[in-house]
């Protein structure tokens, strides 16, 4: 699989790069936990190769891709193992949408005729939760999210929103996407950004989202992009938002990226970006229920 994944971008023209697995900088986003190691000065273990991949996007190096292993901590489970292979890549003016069709074409390529016949749907975040659980992400409110939780037999704390809506995501409306069909979902609240641009109300009864995607392979959750944020003094601004909520969670705050925002700075070229988790794809492929079963040491045994 893996000689698939880099002949599809071998025949792209996409260049393969590698960048550091240690940083100075930590992931400031209070979903994901970075790892960190002391015993030479404090450096953190990537959690994607997104900051550095968009400095080389900034010093002009063009369509590039990266293929290698990250890490995440507190992530075990089925479909989670701390550390795990992820690949990302980039592609200069080219819509969100559009990449996201190249994440199916990959996805096909690597089924080797597997997948040829799935259906691929499109919805957007909006539409999919009014239709799967008639929560309005947009203008719905925490207690509406409650409800529906407990009419399903799922029992939560007090949350946010977006916490919330995670929630109904993972434990509803993934479960229920057809089982032979990609399914992209598109176009998320504001609030979900991460690093993705927001696009503003485009009119009458319209609302701001985030020109982001999701592409899930039945109902597994393969692959995350966005249409990639430019503005430094923006990100600057999101990243110092994830570590007054990381504050609020008890987490402590992590130390920015500067060099990546100093590319931005500098100009970073139109593009949209994805991320997508090899292990699940391979899982996908073979028809395997857990992540233990891709990997020769999974963490129990590393």
């Amino acid at each position: 699989m893996l000689h698939d994944i880099r002949s599809f971008f071998a025949e792209r023209d996409v260049l393969e790069v590698e960048t550091p697995v240690l940083s100075s900088a930590g992931n400031t986003d209070p979903n994901i936990q970075s790892l960190k190691t002391d015993e030479w000065q404090p450096r953190y273990l990537r959690t994607s190769p997104e900051f550095p991949m968009k400095r080389l996007l900034a010093a002009g190096v063009g369509d590039i891709y990266e293929l290698g292993r990250v890490f995440r901590a507190g992530e075990r489970g089925s479909s989670h193992n701390p550390e795990f292979t992820m690949l990302e890549w980039y592609r200069l003016h080219t819509g969100y949408l559009e990449l996201a069709d190249e994440v199916i074409d990959l996805i096909r390529h690597c089924g080797r005729g597997q997948f040829d016949h799935w259906p691929v749907r499109h919805f957007s975040y909006r539409d999919l939760f009014v239709d799967l659980t008639g929560v309005d992400p947009i203008l719905g409110q925490e207690i509406d999210c409650e409800t529906v939780a407990l009419e399903r037999g799922i029992q939560a704390g007090p949350m946010s929103m977006p916490d919330w809506l995670d929630l109904l995501l993972t434990h509803i409306i993934q479960p229920g996407l057809d089982h032979e069909q990609v399914t992209v979902i598109h176009d998320f609240p504001p609030e979900q950004a991460a690093l993705a641009r927001i696009r503003p109300q485009q009119g009458p009864g319209s609302h701001a989202v985030a020109e982001r995607f999701e592409v899930y392979l039945g109902p597994v959750e393969l692959a995350n992009g966005y249409h990639e944020l430019a503005a430094a003094a923006e990100q600057r601004d999101r990243f110092e938002r994830d570590n007054r909520h990381r504050l609020r969670q008890n987490l402590g705050p992590l130390p920015v990226d500067e060099r990546m925002l100093a590319a931005l700075q500098q100009g970073l070229p139109d593009c949209s970006g994805v991320a997508l988790g090899v292990d699940r794809l391979l899982m996908s492929i073979l028809d395997l229920g857990h992540i233990d079963s891709v990997m020769a040491f999974p963490a129990g045994r590393a």
